[in-house]
């Protein structure tokens, strides 16, 4: 008997590896859902008897849409597909009636071995060579996804240093140019004072720079963390944020050159300023970013005023590089 599949991701191409990590015998028919919202109406129709839901989304994430199953007594047998691989996060959803909890980007052996040990398989008479043959996936697309897995490992590492929760948000990307960039770390800082810390990088053809900018509000709440009781002054704010930048821009970087299969050689992080205005970031440097790919990256920990925003800035020579091997993932 064919049983009705539903993949939720608001990534074309997170919806396309799911599909195609699914048993290629498995006799299933699947849909597909772009956010938390659709996917519980596709629920309702019954359409989605076993459920493959990201947890980061727009419009309903994957918490609202567990919680809604539960609160809705929907049928339907969840398994997580999400980059938050922080413990609680899979604390949350298992609480939440989650099956099953897998990390991306999905292993093929990994979701047979989740079917079948709760035997969801059953019979294997299907063919699913074709199911993701109408996804299409774009340069931002993928830019996005890759993005998200590498947020992921970076938020995960921090949560584990610091003992807390790492609220993610939706990574934005967009090809920019100079002015455009401007804008985008305005809206960031909204005016505010922050602190800002650059790290160039380069492999295999792709090059840019990391920059994480953090709202200095945050600094009194990571020495809590950190266990730190003295003043905090301005030798101890670089200190704290240091140690936070190292951190993520470290694992961030990681997570996109393991998924592109390469390894970036990474320059020694840069401070660029304490206490400087948003607008003033870029002083200096302009001449080095005519048009830029941008990935904006949001990090909050939860119950705490600490925040920051990563900006991934890739030079535009590296994006034919960048969509040539993007390509082998997604084909």
């Amino acid at each position: 008997m064919t049983l009705r599949v539903l993949i939720c991701d608001d990534s074309n191409m997170a919806r396309k590896q799911m599909a195609r990590a699914l048993p290629r015998d498995w006799d299933v028919e699947v849909s597909f859902a772009g956010n938390g919202a659709e996917a519980l109406e596709v629920v309702k129709a019954g359409k989605g008897e076993v459920l493959f839901l990201d947890l980061n989304m727009p419009v309903m994430d994957g918490y609202q849409v567990l919680e809604a199953v539960r609160a809705q007594d929907l049928s339907t047998l969840t398994i997580v597909v999400s980059g938050d691989i922080q413990p609680e996060a899979y604390e949350r959803v298992t609480q939440l009636g989650a099956l099953a909890f897998i990390k991306k980007p999905v292993a093929v052996t990994e979701i047979e071995t989740i079917l079948d040990r709760y035997g969801i398989r059953g019979d294997t008479r299907g063919d699913l060579r074709e199911i993701d043959a109408d996804i299409q996936v774009n340069f931002l697309d993928s830019c996005q996804e890759i993005a998200n897995v590498a947020m992921g490992r970076a938020g995960d590492l921090l949560a584990r240093v610091l003992g807390v929760f790492v609220q993610l948000s939706i990574p934005k990307v967009n090809l920019i140019a100079i002015s455009e960039l401007r804008m985008a770390l305005q809206q960031v800082g909204d005016g505010e004072d922050l602190s800002a810390v650059c790290q160039g990088f380069i492999g295999a053809g792709i090059a840019g720079e990391a920059l994480l900018i953090f709202d200095e509000a945050s600094f009194s709440d990571i020495a809590e963390l950190m266990n730190y009781s003295g003043d905090i002054d301005d030798a101890v704010q670089l200190e704290l944020f240091m140690d936070i930048a190292n951190i993520l821009l470290g694992a961030c970087l990681t997570g996109i050159a393991d998924q592109l299969d390469i390894s970036f050689s990474q320059g020694h992080p840069v401070v660029l300023g304490q206490h400087v205005n948003v607008s003033d970031l870029l002083k200096g440097n302009a001449g080095q970013w005519k048009n830029t790919l941008a990935i904006e990256i949001g990090y909050h920990i939860e119950g705490r005023k600490i925040k920051c925003d990563l900006l991934l800035l890739f030079t535009e020579d590296s994006v034919p590089d960048l969509e040539q091997r993007l390509s082998y993932i997604i084909d």
